[in-house]
This record gives C-alpha cells, structure tokens and sequence, in this order.
C-alpha cells in the first residue's frame, strides 16, 4: 500500500471562519458579483482577525500538513488603513486543568504592512513561514490579522488559502 506526499496542497478558508474582534462586522454581497465577504463598517479602530487553519494533523512524525503559507485575500474600500499586518499563531493546546500556550512563529509577510497592504484595492497578501511546520495533533494554527483603520475606510475579508504539503 502507498502513501499521499502531494506538495501543493491548498485549502480554502472561508472568510465566515474569521473570528473579527473589534469594530462592527457583517456578512453581505461582495463586490464581485457572486461571492459574499465579511464586511467591517467605517470606523476609525484596530481589529484583529483570527482565522483557524483549518487543514489536517497528525500525532506521527513528518505525517498530516506540513504548513508553509497562508495567503489573505481582502479588499480595502473608500479610505486607505493605516496599516495591514499579518501572522501566524501556533497554539498548543493544554491537557486537562492545563492552560494552552500560545506562540507566534517567525515568517514573513509578502506586501509592505503600511503602503502596498493598506491601499484601496483588492489585494492577496502571503505570509510564509520562514521554517515550514508538521502540525502535531495536540496544536492548531490559525492566521492573525491586525488592520488599523481609518474612519471612513471598510475593510471586506474575501477568504484565505492555506498552502501546505499533505503527507499521508
């Protein structure tokens, strides 16, 4: 019997996923005709945007999702933000009475967080780990996004992509 060792796996992530704190968010009409985001309304504030990555573990060795990037598709509407800032939080879930840890591993965030990331437009935004991760079963990851907003502007999260190799 063989084994999966596909190296361009992807999943999509919905951006109904997003876990939004901070600002007033609602899901609506996107504006590309067919598709649905999740909207943030005009308000001058930081949100954070937590997306879990949603992609399979594994308790063995080198087996499950080996994670390397995460691209965030999002558009900026009527006012630039003054910055769009992307990471990846690893959490390790605790045992019984056990608290989990929380971690943050180094990578690198494709656009430049206060121009090319915070203009008016659509925009796809990569953060790649700078050294790729086999998910153990005990932890789970999920992208952090930090957007500082203007008062006019509105911010539509479109959906995110994991990109990772599956070895099964």
């Amino acid at each position: 019997m063989g084994y999966v060792n596909d190296t361009n796996t992807t999943q999509f992530l919905s951006p109904f996923s997003a876990n939004c704190i901070t600002g007033t968010w609602t899901d609506v009409a996107g504006q590309v005709s067919g598709t649905v985001v999740r909207h943030k309304a005009a308000t001058a504030e930081t949100s954070t945007i937590n997306i879990p990555l949603i992609i399979p573990s594994n308790a063995s060795a080198l087996k499950g999702s080996l994670l390397k990037s995460v691209d965030f598709d999002y558009e900026i509407l009527v006012a630039a933000c003054t910055s769009v800032t992307l990471s990846i939080v690893k959490v390790v879930r605790g045992a019984n009475t056990v608290a989990a840890t929380v971690t943050a591993p180094a990578g690198t965030q494709t656009l430049v967080t206060t121009t090319t990331a915070a203009t008016v437009d659509q925009h796809q935004d990569r953060f790649s780990l700078t050294t790729p991760v086999w998910i153990d079963n005990d932890e789970f990851y999920m992208l952090k996004v930090v957007v500082v907003a203007a008062a006019t502007t509105q911010f539509d999260i479109i959906g995110a992509v994991a990109n990772f190799t599956t070895r099964l």
